[in-house]
C-alpha cells in the first residue's frame, strides 16, 4: 500500500483545484480525503487537538486512511526527552480515540539532539506502546556522516521496527529564495545529506520543493526508484510532499504518482477540477 498526502488537509488556496470552490473549513478534510490516503499532522507538534476534534477527524475520513500525527514539540524541544513518563502516557490517552486511523506517529527531533543524547532516545522508545508504529526525524548534521553515530541510530530504529524519516529539500534550495514563502520555507526546512533507508515497514519521504514552476524532477527521479524497490519488498511507504507555500503541493503528489506508475485516487480530477469541467459544460 503506497500512503500519499500533503502536509496539512486544509488551505483555502485549493478551493477550486483540489478542493470545491465553495468548500466550507469543517469540509476541507473529507474533501481532502477523497483524493489523498494520509496527511501529516503538523499541527499536533505546536498544540494538542480536542477530544471533539479527533472524534470529528476519525468521522472525517474512510476507514483506509491514516493520519500521521507528531507528537508535541514539548517532548522533544522543551523536555529533551526527559521526564516525559506522565506527558507521554497523557498524550497518548488523548489521541487514543483516532487510533485506528493512524498509520505512524513522529518524533521530529531539534538539531541540537545529537549522537551523544541517543540513549534518551531509546529510553523514551522503551515507554512507547508496540502495538502502534512510528518514525523519527533527526536533523543533527552527526547523523548523516555514514560513520558509528549513524550505524548506532539506525540500529536502534531497526531493532525496534521505527521508521528514519527522509526529508529531502534539495530541489527547494537549489532555488534563490526571492520570494516570502522561499525566504520562509528556507528559514524553517533544514538542508542536510538525503539518506534513503527504511529501517521499518512504513518508510517516510518528506519532499520538498520550492515551485512546480523550478526544476525539481531530477531530484526526485531516484526516489521513484526506491518506493518502487520499497514496494516490491512489501512495505508500506508514506510520502508527503510539499511546496514553498503549499498551493501546488496536491499537484506535485499527483505528477510523482502519474510517474511512479502506480493506481492511486490522486490521479483522478480533483473535487474543484471535476466542478470546473461540469460548469464548462453549461
Amino acid at each position: 500500500m503506497l500512503y500519499l498526502g500533503c502536509p496539512q488537509w486544509s488551505s483555502t488556496a485549493w478551493k477550486g483545484n483540489l478542493l470545491s470552490s465553495h468548500c466550507k473549513s469543517a469540509d476541507m478534510l473529507s474533501e481532502y480525503a477523497q483524493c489523498f490516503n494520509s496527511v501529516e499532522g503538523n499541527t499536533s507538534f505546536y498544540a494538542d487537538p480536542s477530544h471533539e476534534s479527533l472524534l470529528r477527524w476519525h468521522d472525517a475520513v474512510p476507514e483506509d486512511f491514516k493520519f500521521t500525527f507528531k507528537f508535541h514539540r514539548r517532548f522533544s524541544h522543551e523536555l529533551q526527552l526527559t521526564n516525559i513518563t506522565s506527558e507521554l502516557n497523557a498524550w497518548l490517552n488523548l489521541f487514543e480515540p483516532i487510533f485506528a486511523k493512524t498509520g505512524q506517529i513522529m518524533l521530529q527531533l531539534p538539531r541540537a539532539f545529537g549522537p551523544d543524547a541517543l540513549p534518551l532516545l531509546a529510553n523514551f522508545i522503551a515507554q512507547l506502546p508496540k502495538q502502534l508504529s512510528y518514525g523519527v526525524e533527526v536533523r543533527h548534521p552527526g547523523f548523516f556522516n555514514k560513520d558509528d553515530a549513524e550505524i548506532r541510530l539506525n540500529q536502534l530504529l531497526i531493532e525496534n521496527n521505527i521508521d528514519r524519516i527522509s526529508m529531502d529539500t534539495r530541489a527547494l534550495f537549489a532555488v534563490p529564495a526571492d520570494t516570502d514563502a522561499l525566504i520562509d520555507a528556507q528559514k524553517k526546512k533544514p538542508y542536510l545529506p538525503v539518506h534513503a533507508i527504511a529501517t521499518g515497514n512504513q518508510p517516510m519521504l518528506r519532499f520538498v520543493i520550492a515551485s512546480l514552476e523550478h526544476e525539481y524532477k531530477s531530484y526526485y527521479q531516484p526516489w521513484l526508484k526506491k518506493v518502487k524497490q520499497w514496494l516490491d519488498e512489501g512495505k508500506s511507504p508514506y510520502l508527503f510532499f510539499h511546496t514553498a507555500d503549499n498551493r501546488q503541493s496536491p499537484l506535485l503528489a499527483r505528477q510523482f504518482c502519474q510517474d511512479l506508475g502506480y493506481n492511486h485516487p490522486v490521479l483522478a480530477p480533483f473535487m474543484g477540477e471535476r466542478e470546473a469541467s461540469q460548469s464548462s459544460l453549461f
